[in-house]
C-alpha cells in the first residue's frame, strides 16, 4: 500500500488518487487547432503511478520520437460527489494545481483512444508543486501557461468562451456515472500550444489566480526529460509506431512537424479552368459521369454576373430550441468560429435546410470572410444587410434578404462537418461553383477531368453556334453528327489553342 508520506510522487498531495480522470478537448484553442470541436465532453483513465513530483525526470524511450506535454489545470476532489447538480458541483473541488499530461505519441494508435500506454507510462503525470485552495477562486477566472526552456509556449484562461466545457459541468457529468472520492483528480484538458519535447528539455506549468485575492499559484512544476530504456518486446504488444497525422498532432500544425504542406486539391490551373467553366456544362460533364445529386437548389446570386469557385468549408444551423439557443447561440458560436477561420480560397457553405426567414449572415460577417481572402459564401437561408453585402467584392449566393437575427429559426451548431445545403450533400473540401445559373457541388476527384471536358465543349458548342449564324440547320448540327464532326476536328485541329487542344486529346 502507497502512503504519503514515504512516496515523495504524492509529497504535493492530499491524498493518493484512486482515479485520475483526463477531458479529451475542452479548450476552444485547442479545438480550434485540431479542427473538431466535441460536442460533450469525453475523458480517459490515467494510472495513479503515473503520478511523478515537481523535480522529476520523465523518459522519453530510446528509439521513440513522439513525447508532447500538455499543460493543464488539475481538479482534486475535497468531498464525495455522486450524482451532485451543476449548480453545486464546484462545492466538491477541494484543490487547484498544475499538472502536466503527458503522452507518447509513437504508442497512441495502438489504444484508439483509451491512452492507456501512451499517457498512462510512469512519470506522465506531473502534480504541483503547491495546491490552491478551491473556496478562494473562481473557476472561470484560472490561468494555465507552460514554458519550454523558459519560453512561455501555452497560455490560456478559463474566463468567458475560453472553455468549451465549464469545470463545474464536468465535475458534474463526471458524478453522473460513477462516485468522486476524496483525492481524485480531474485533468481538465490543454489550450493550443501543446507541443514536442526532446530529451534535455525542461518543462515547466504554472496554475495560479491573477485576480483572487493574495493572487494563489500552484508555483511552477517542473519536468526535466531524459533519453529512457526503449526495448519493446514484439511477442508481448504492438510496437511504438508513427505516421505524418500523429506528427502533426503532437507538434500542433504540419509547418511546426516540419511537413510539407499538402498539395492544394483546387491549385491555381484548375481554379483557372473552372473559373472558365459554365456551371450549365459542368452538370452536364457529371451528369455524364453519373453524379446528378450536385445542385444547391434555392441560393442565386446577390450580384447578378458574380462566379465562386473554391473548396467547401461547411456551417451547420440546427433548428431553434431556446435551451441550445442559451448554450450555443451566444458568444463565440460555430458561426463566428467559422467565418474567422475560412481560409484564402475557401467557400463557407451553410446549411440553414432552405429556411429563408431569418438571416444566415450580415455585412460584419461577410466582410471578415472578404478580410480572410474566402472566395465567397453559399447559404440555403437568408442575407442580412443585403445590399451593403451584395456591394462587397466578395460574392454571396443566397435565397434572398431577410431582416431576423440568429434565434428566430435556427441555432449555430458546428462547423467543417458534413452537411445538407439546399438538398445536396457538401463535405469540407468539396469543390463549390456557382454561376447566374445556380451553384454545384462537385468532388474533387472529378474536377479536372469534369472541367476539360466541358471546356472542350464549350469549343465545339461555340463553333457550331457560327455555323448556325452562317445559316446551317441544327439538323445534324447539334449534336455533330459523323460528317460535321469530321469538318469540326478538320478545322479546329493544330490551331494552337488550349481548347483545341483539349478536344484533339479528348479525340
Amino acid at each position: 500500500m502507497t502512503h504519503l508520506a514515504t512516496d515523495p510522487r504524492f509529497a504535493a498531495l492530499p491524498a493518493v488518487p484512486g482515479k485520475i480522470i483526463a477531458v479529451h478537448l475542452a479548450y476552444e484553442s485547442r479545438a480550434a487547432q485540431r479542427g473538431r470541436r466535441p460536442a460533450a465532453p469525453s475523458y480517459f483513465f490515467k494510472p495513479a503511478s503515473s503520478v511523478a513530483a515537481s523535480g522529476a525526470e520523465l523518459e522519453r524511450p530510446a528509439g521513440t520520437e513522439l513525447l508532447a506535454f500538455e499543460g493543464e489545470i488539475a481538479l482534486i476532489i475535497g468531498t464525495p460527489a455522486r450524482s451532485v447538480p451543476l449548480a453545486q458541483a464546484w462545492d466538491h473541488v477541494g484543490w487547484v494545481t498544475a499538472s502536466n499530461d503527458w503522452g507518447l505519441y509513437d504508442l497512441r494508435g495502438n489504444d484508439k483512444g483509451s491512452n492507456v500506454r501512451n499517457k498512462g507510462r510512469d512519470g506522465y503525470t506531473p502534480l504541483g508543486p503547491q495546491l490552491i485552495d478551491a473556496r478562494g477562486v473562481d473557476p472561470e477566472a484560472l490561468r494555465v501557461r507552460t514554458w519550454r526552456n523558459g519560453v512561455l509556449v501555452q497560455d490560456d484562461s478559463t474566463a468567458g468562451d475560453r472553455l468549451i466545457f465549464p469545470f463545474a459541468q464536468i465535475v458534474a457529468d463526471l458524478s453522473q456515472h460513477f462516485t468522486l472520492e476524496v483525492g481524485d483528480v480531474i485533468l481538465t484538458g490543454t489550450p493550443a500550444g501543446s507541443s514536442v519535447a526532446v530529451p534535455g528539455d525542461v518543462i515547466e506549468v504554472e496554475v495560479d489566480a491573477p485576480d483572487a485575492p493574495g493572487a494563489p499559484s500552484s508555483g511552477r512544476l517542473v519536468t526535466r526529460v531524459v533519453e529512457g530504456a526503449g526495448e519493446f518486446d514484439p511477442a508481448l504488444g504492438s510496437l511504438p509506431s508513427v505516421n505524418d497525422l500523429q506528427r502533426e498532432e503532437a507538434w500542433g500544425s504540419r509547418e511546426a512537424a516540419g511537413l510539407p504542406a499538402p498539395a492544394p486539391i483546387l491549385n491555381d490551373r484548375l481554379r483557372a479552368k473552372l473559373l472558365e467553366a459554365p456551371v450549365a456544362g459542368l452538370s452536364q460533364a457529371l451528369r455524364q459521369r453519373g453524379i446528378r445529386s450536385i445542385f444547391i437548389d434555392g441560393p442565386t446570386s446577390n450580384t447578378p454576373g458574380a462566379k465562386i469557385v473554391g473548396t467547401a468549408k461547411t456551417l451547420r444551423f440546427v433548428p431553434l430550441r431556446e435551451d441550445l439557443f442559451t448554450s450555443h447561440g451566444g458568444g463565440y458560436n460555430a458561426q463566428k468560429r467559422a467565418f474567422d477561420a475560412v481560409e484564402p480560397g475557401e467557400v463557407i457553405v451553410i446549411e440553414a435546410r432552405g429556411n429563408a426567414g431569418s438571416g444566415t449572415l450580415g455585412d460584419i460577417l461577410a466582410l471578415r470572410a472578404q478580410a480572410r481572402g474566402a472566395a465567397g459564401i453559399v447559404t440555403d437561408g437568408g442575407v442580412r444587410d443585403y445590399a451593403q453585402v451584395a456591394s462587397f467584392d466578395i460574392p454571396v449566393f443566397s435565397q434572398g434578404a431577410h431582416p431576423a437575427v440568429l434565434g428566430r429559426y435556427h441555432v449555430p451548431w458546428e462547423h467543417d462537418v458534413t452537411i445538407a445545403c439546399g438538398g445536396v450533400t457538401v463535405q469540407p473540401g468539396d469543390i463549390i461553383v456557382g454561376d447566374d445559373d445556380g451553384v454545384i457541388v462537385i468532388p474533387p476527384a472529378l474536377a479536372e477531368e469534369v472541367a476539360d471536358a466541358t471546356l472542350a465543349q464549350e469549343a465545339e458548342d461555340a463553333w457550331i453556334a457560327t455555323q448556325v449564324e452562317a445559316g446551317h440547320p441544327v439538323d445534324g448540327l447539334f449534336p455533330l453528327n459523323a460528317e460535321w464532326r469530321a469538318r469540326y476536328e478538320a478545322e479546329t485541329r493544330g490551331t494552337g489553342t488550349e481548347k483545341a487542344e483539349t478536344q484533339d486529346a479528348a479525340g
